[in-house]
């Protein structure tokens, strides 16, 4: 009889350090969870307010300020404007290439 009390108060108490244990870890990833979600909602509103930073900085006329300014840029006119030609190639190996603006013409495959 004695044994099998025994046998049993070490069942128990293996049992109780047991639940402890999984109390503790239980809690531990509750606090881990809570924790995300705060770092979660933190990432969303920071998002946002660069979101918002974004577009106010990405005003065209914001650009075109910075281009004149900073990048000395100016405005595209005719006069300006250098034309590149490109002479394609001739004979079985030409292909047929479309520009941008819906130009074809002769040439090499890319």
């Amino acid at each position: 009889m004695i044994r099998l009390n025994l046998v049993l108060l070490v069942a128990v108490l293996v049992s109780a350090v047991y639940l402890v244990g999984v109390q503790y870890d239980s809690r531990r990833l509750f606090t881990d969870l809570d924790k995300a979600r705060n770092d979660a909602r933190r990432l969303e509103s920071d998002f946002e307010r660069l979101q918002v930073q974004k577009r106010a900085q990405a005003t065209p006329a914001r650009v075109e300020r910075l281009a004149k300014e900073k990048l000395q840029m100016r405005q595209a006119t005719p006069g300006i404007t250098t034309y590149v030609t490109y002479s394609a190639p001739t004979g079985p190996e030409a292909t047929e290439v479309v520009l941008s603006g819906g130009v074809s013409t002769k040439g090499a495959a890319p």
